[in-house]
């Protein structure tokens, strides 16, 4: 449930101002636990029946072809998304690593840090599979070191203290730029508030009997992470922007210049969380390569065939990821583009489908609305997406 869109929080608060961003960052919040519900509650809604995997439930919903040609592509697209943005934000964190720790050595472009960030996955990615204890063990360090660089980012940042001449206006100073800096900035919260396209699969691992269904401790599970998404998102976004205003930069640990070696300490498990979430995100295109390989085109799959797959997939991740080192950017057009479907959209597409509440109740309306605010974000923040990726690429050395 946490990620490291947290740290383009405070930047997002900057595009926003006060009153939305604050609005925002809450509604945010309760909507996409109100859907989070809606999916936990799903997945046993029909007698006899678990849905374990997102595809499965749109079938439910959709019928047994459009759930698949629906649904499929669009969580594919979510899943690689993720991972590109981790693939950036390793190989920028690594790279912020080497500067703060060793600020006088000659610089070493990006490129080459997302390289370095890459050989990780090479490896762990021949993990045997999403359940294995070393994939739970790898899950578990990112946890912790994603808890601990989110308490390093807000309390180093109180710490510093208010800068003098803050300013809170918006940086833009066209009415253009004000606009589409503000659609960026929703799809840098709906980056944030992840985690619908795998709630499933989570609920799958816990034992269902009639007397007790899993969406009894599937639901606390899902309460408590929501608390500590809370206790790590609003600090880190309030006080960011407090302190520094909208001199913010769109990762709020380079705006942490004293201390270095705790703002080191910082990057490195922000790798770590890269890695491990990396690890995680990639099982899960690897099940659907392989079932398609090994299902659909009766491919008989060995290590070697294995092998290649997941490199050349972590390969594709690695060159788009390069080719657009571009952080702020990718949040937001991912956060927009195919969270606002998976976290808004489709799961009160699917509670309307199968649940079938009465015209004009409180839930046919809830659901409608989550539905136009899902649409609103998929239109309008990949609009702000591209305009800043478009903007930095032209500034942006690619090679050396």
């Amino acid at each position: 449930m946490v990620g490291v869109g947290m740290l383009d929080l405070p930047h997002a608060m900057a595009e926003l101002g006060w009153g939305p961003g604050l609005a925002v960052l809450v509604l945010s919040w309760i909507v996409t636990l109100y859907t989070l519900w809606q999916m936990v509650e799903m997945h046993e809604m029909v007698p006899g029946k678990r849905f374990d995997r997102y595809h499965e439930l749109a079938q439910q919903a959709f019928g047994e072809k459009p759930g698949i040609y629906i649904v499929v592509p669009q969580q594919l697209i979510v899943v690689v998304g993720v991972n590109i943005v981790y693939m950036v934000t390793g190989g920028k964190s690594l790279q912020m690593f080497h500067h703060t720790v060793c600020s006088s050595c000659k610089e070493i472009k990006t490129t080459y840090f997302i390289m370095i960030f890459a050989s990780v996955p090479f490896v762990l990615s021949h993990l045997p599979n999403f359940n294995s204890t070393a994939s739970a063990c790898v899950s578990l360090a990112a946890a912790v070191m994603s808890l601990s660089y989110y308490t390093i980012a807000w309390s180093a940042s109180l710490h510093k203290g208010v800068q003098p001449d803050l300013q809170y206006g918006y940086v833009a100073k066209s009415t253009a730029g004000k606009v589409f800096n503000f659609f960026s900035a929703l799809g840098d919260i709906a980056f944030a508030y992840a985690g619908h396209h795998v709630v499933l699969e989570i609920q799958a691992t816990i034992p269902s009997k009639p007397e007790k269904p899993s969406k009894g401790p599937m639901w606390r599970g899902v309460v408590v992470a929501y608390i500590i998404v809370a206790l790590c998102y609003f600090p880190v976004a309030l006080i960011g922007y407090w302190i520094f205003g909208n001199s913010v930069e769109d990762n709020i640990l380079v705006s942490l210049e004293k201390r270095p070696w705790l703002i080191a300490l910082a990057y490195m498990f922000v790798v770590g969380h890269a890695i491990g979430s990396y690890q995680i995100s990639s099982m899960l295109v690897f099940d659907m390569i392989e079932k398609v390989l090994t299902r659909k085109l009766h491919f008989e799959l060995t290590r070697p065939h294995k092998f290649m797959v997941r490199n050349i997939y972590i390969a594709f991740t690695m060159l788009v990821a390069i080719s657009f080192p571009f952080f702020n950017g990718l949040l937001s057009f991912f956060g927009g583009f195919a969270f606002a479907l998976t976290t808004y959209i489709f799961p009160c597409m699917m509670w309307l489908a199968i649940k079938k509440p009465r015209r004009f109740s409180l839930s046919w309306w809830t659901n409608r609305m989550c539905i136009a605010v899902g649409v609103l974000l998929m239109v309008l923040a990949p609009m702000g997406a591209l305009r800043q990726i478009i903007i930095q690429a032209k500034t942006y050395q690619f090679y050396p």
